[in-house]
């Protein structure tokens, strides 16, 4: 069962989406409630729902910054809740990586089958994080996270990672993005460093390797099939690398998920 928390700083609203909307029928139970985007931010890290339902519009904290802020901490899915039909609210929902974008008052079987969808995706991620800490040695990567703490210092090493995320079926290498980012290879090499703590190739077949447990997750693909679809051109290499981070080979790792 999805544990929701819904954060909306109008009462009568907050009060009408806890008790009118029928939660059970979706599989999810509102675990708590928020009159601000500090008092949300203070209850996500409190009761640790798995989908927060904001208003943007909130005092203190608007509901993106209350996002972003839980964000860096805790991993949770976010629905956007408002009644301004405006492109920047919604550009600002896009750049930090919001679920979703719905306008008030909520259509309800438009919010049930979005549920839905997140409660699919979420229990695939447990299911993975469920085996990964059988095996040991490996852990998710929350580039979001990464990404924002970047942000506050040096925008190159957050670009760098967004490449990774959107290019990591390609060849990679920190020498052709300091290219495209107009910098040196030595200084992208270094900031990545301090703010991952982790080399540039490091981080890189770590994200591969989380996005080819997820292919495997699925049990549609064949392990050469995820090895070309992660970035790596020899089949050899990926089943090494994979077994450097998983201490377990793909086949064996696919054998011993959960439910597999």
């Amino acid at each position: 069962m999805l544990r929701i928390l819904i954060a909306e700083d109008e009462d009568i609203i907050r009060k009408g989406l806890v008790y009118t909307i029928d939660w059970l029928s979706m599989g999810c139970v509102v675990v708590a409630e928020a009159a601000n985007g500090r008092e949300g931010l203070e209850k996500i890290l409190e009761v640790r729902p798995d989908v927060v339902l904001t208003d943007i519009c909130m005092p203190l904290l608007d509901g993106i910054e209350m996002i972003q802020e839980a964000s860096k901490t805790y991993r949770f899915r976010s629905i956007l809740l408002t009644s301004y039909a405006d492109f920047n609210f919604a550009k600002r929902a896009i750049t930090s990586h919001v679920d979703e974008y719905l306008l008030k008052p909520v259509d309800e079987q438009i919010l049930k089958e979005l549920l839905l969808r997140l409660a699919g995706e979420i229990a695939s991620e447990r299911k993975v994080d469920l085996a990964l800490e059988q095996k040991g040695g490996f852990e998710g990567m929350n580039l979001e996270a990464y990404i924002q703490r970047d942000l506050s210092e040096n925008h190159y090493v957050a670009k760098a990672i967004e490449k990774i995320q959107s290019g990591y079926a390609e060849k990679l290498s920190i020498e052709s993005i300091s290219e495209e980012l107009g910098v040196s290879a030595s200084y992208l090499s270094r900031k990545f460093k301090e703010v991952t703590e982790q080399t540039f190739l490091d981080f890189l077949n770590k994200y591969r390797v989380q996005v080819a447990i997820s292919m495997l997750n699925t049990g549609r693909y064949r392990v050469y099939e995820i090895s070309e679809a992660t970035g790596f051109s020899d089949y050899k290499h990926f089943c090494a690398v994979f077994k450097k981070y998983t201490l377990r080979s793909p086949t064996n790792f696919v054998k011993n998920l959960p439910g597999m």
